[in-house]
């Protein structure tokens, strides 16, 4: 889970699994899979390096690179 801000200065917290897409339009657009839109205060890079973080914390980051390795 990632903590964001959004516009009025409420934070909330998002489930980083549901990002389909991160854009920046200026403003910090995240798509969901189901299609709703979140517009943040956060940057592009800010929102991304946060779900990067979360993947590692759960242990999704680097599991390819382990089967990988094994030629699996």
């Amino acid at each position: 889970m990632i903590q964001l801000t959004n516009f009025n200065g409420d934070t909330f917290t998002l489930n980083a699994m549901y990002i389909e897409r991160i854009q920046s339009f200026p403003d910090t657009t995240i798509t969901l899979f189901n299609g709703k839109k979140l517009v943040v205060k956060e940057t592009e890079l800010e929102v991304r390096e946060s779900a990067l973080n979360y993947f590692q914390q759960i242990g999704l980051v680097g599991f390819q690179l382990k089967v990988g390795d094994k030629n699996e």
